[in-house]
């Protein structure tokens, strides 16, 4: 029996997510609730707004690529009970509050472990540890070498 009863399972879609599920796996049971989440900033915050373009096509392109993508991971996950997500947004804010709204009382991200000015620059992983009212779990991503 897991001691989590909700795990928010934060996914960048990369080839490395499936290390992340590993280990998420690894911490569940079949009563556990597992949400899997994919935040995806928008272009006008890559951006600025400085550029006078109408993005709305690209990002809905981006959208249903990432919905896509998490479907692919959910598949994965036979036996758990398993709510994707898909949201806009800020990923380290985003998270905090999903967490906090529906009594999430673990997040696990994957984490590149980054140093120097990489690290202060600040990254999600970072960003989700040090802001979270539950517990963390970053799971330290290998290279394939």
């Amino acid at each position: 029996m897991s001691i989590y009863r909700h795990i928010l399972v934060g996914l960048d879609l990369s080839e490395e997510s499936q290390q992340v599920l590993d280990r998420v796996k690894s911490l569940s049971d079949s009563e556990t609730k597992l949400t899997l989440m994919h935040v995806q900033e928008p272009l006008s915050f890559a951006y600025g707004g400085d550029i006078p373009l109408d993005l709305s096509e690209v990002q809905s392109q981006i959208e249903e690529q990432a919905e896509k993508g998490i479907d692919e991971l959910v598949k994965q996950m036979q036996g758990f009970s398993v709510v994707k997500k898909v949201i806009l947004g800020q990923p380290t804010h985003e998270m905090h509050r999903y967490a906090e709204e529906n009594d999430v009382d673990l997040i696990v991200v994957g984490s590149h472990g980054r140093h120097g000015l990489a690290l202060l620059a600040g990254s999600t992983a970072n960003g989700v540890v040090h802001g979270a009212s539950c517990d963390v779990l970053a799971v330290r991503i290998k290279s394939a070498t």
